[in-house]
């Protein structure tokens, strides 16, 4: 907008400036004709012819500067077969003879007769009484004077009109930056919904932007809506296929034949995919909720709490540090999902201590989990994030949890990766999510 603005204003000052200057010009160059005018008629005035046939004054004529030397204003009386009659100013020197034909009405020009001092000239043929000869009567004065006084007038209309563009284009920058300042304040607003500082942008704008507004927190509303209903639909179907497959398990439990084995392996393999799936679709439409914020440290410590109980034989010690002040930009059950798989493996496959770190720098939340366990090569780490795998049989679970965790953190934009322990020695699993803002 401002450089719209310049587009216009610059050249139509710059135009508007020309003319201008076309008219000061003229008007202090008529101004500087005139005076040379006024003084062309008092020497014409005074003027008479003496018993010689030449040309004298009656009087002298009254500015002072005539009498000076080269003072830069001159006049002149000059006839042909006449010797010219010069005011003292011109001392040695002499002006330009009458121009071809005469002036009847009184000539303006510029003349150069002088290389040092350009000169004004205005002259006038005139037939004295008793006299029948034509006398050509000039007055000239330095033009740099006329120069100085346009140079001056040309300074002023510069930074006359330099400062008026100014004036305009910064008048058009506050427009602009006062114009504009509701939508900053939206796109603040929605910023903060998407750092999990609030849940819907502010409705104090002014009444321009409010239906801009509005509209944004109802599409926030019907997204929200939307990933609720989808929640909810995915957990209704989980529910119901979890039933009939409880109902298949323990039906066959007792049946130690080839069939109920089969039967028992793929209910196994389709409730792992359920609970898999299940999960993806509660983060996914969690995820919607932009302005959710969950406090990592008490989070941990639920879940370490909850490890320990369930591990008590053998006794499993989890011991959480780091700062206690991170936020998760996301939702707390999510949090707790990914935290809880993590530590949950590494007392399960440690060797009774696990060790959780709280961390991260600006945006980022950085949580790892670290195990005294006999660790995982480097080659067989990725194997892990496979959904069903699992590199040690003979403990009991799905071998969901690292590709449930991996899932997730994804889904909000974090990820998890696995690396060697070097405090306890075993395997170190660092998980990094998104932070809240403020």
């Amino acid at each position: 907008m401002v450089a719209l603005a310049a587009a216009w204003i610059i050249p139509v000052l710059g135009l508007g400036g020309y003319a201008l200057d076309r008219v000061l010009v003229d008007t202090i160059t008529r101004n500087f004709d005139g005076q040379l005018d006024v003084a062309l008629t008092a020497m014409i005035s005074a003027a008479d012819i003496d018993e010689f046939g030449e040309v004298r004054f009656l009087r002298p004529l009254g500015d002072q500067r005539f009498f000076e030397p080269y003072s830069g204003l001159y006049w002149q009386v000059s006839a042909q077969g006449h010797s010219p009659f010069r005011s003292r100013s011109l001392w040695d020197r002499k002006l330009d003879e009458a121009p071809g034909g005469g002036c009847r009405q009184p000539c303006r020009y510029a003349s150069a007769r002088f290389s040092d001092e350009p000169l004004r000239v205005v002259g006038r043929t005139v037939t004295l009484p008793g006299s029948t000869e034509s006398f050509y009567f000039q007055v000239a004065q330095s033009s740099q004077d006329l120069r100085a006084q346009i140079a001056q007038v040309r300074t002023i209309l510069f930074w006359s009109l330099a400062a008026l563009a100014g004036s305009l284009l910064l008048l058009t920058a506050l427009q602009s930056f006062i114009g504009l300042w509701p939508l900053a304040r939206v796109s603040r607003g929605i910023a903060a919904i998407r750092s999990g500082g609030a849940r819907r942008v502010p409705m104090d704008v002014p009444v321009e932007v409010a239906p801009l507004v509005t509209e944004i927190n109802e599409l926030l509303d019907h997204n929200e809506a939307q990933a609720e209903a989808a929640r909810l639909q995915a957990g209704n179907l989980a529910h119901a296929l979890k039933t009939p497959m409880s109902v298949l398990i323990g039906e066959t439990a007792q049946d130690h034949g080839a069939l109920a084995e089969t039967v028992r392996a793929q209910v196994r393999v389709m409730q792992r995919h359920v609970d898999h799936h299940l999960a993806r679709a509660r983060a996914a439409g969690r995820r919607g909720a932009v302005a959710a914020r969950a406090p990592v440290w008490p989070a941990a410590e639920a879940v370490a709490r909850t490890v320990e109980r369930i591990h008590r034989e053998p006794q499993v010690t989890v011991d959480l540090a780091g700062d206690r002040g991170k936020v998760f930009r996301g939702e707390r059950q999510d949090l707790e999902e990914m935290v809880g798989n993590l530590v949950d493996n590494a007392a399960k496959y440690g060797g009774g201590r696990v060790f959780v770190t709280v961390g991260g720098g600006l945006g980022v939340v950085e949580i790892l989990v670290e195990d005294d366990g006999p660790g995982i090569p480097a080659a067989g780490r990725a194997r892990l994030f496979a959904r069903g795998e699992r590199l040690d049989t003979d403990k009991p679970g799905t071998g969901l949890g690292l590709a449930i965790v991996r899932d997730v953190a994804e889904i909000y934009g974090g990820r998890v990766a696995l690396e060697e322990s070097e405090d306890l020695g075993g395997l170190l699993a660092r998980l990094t999510l998104p932070a809240a803002e403020g």
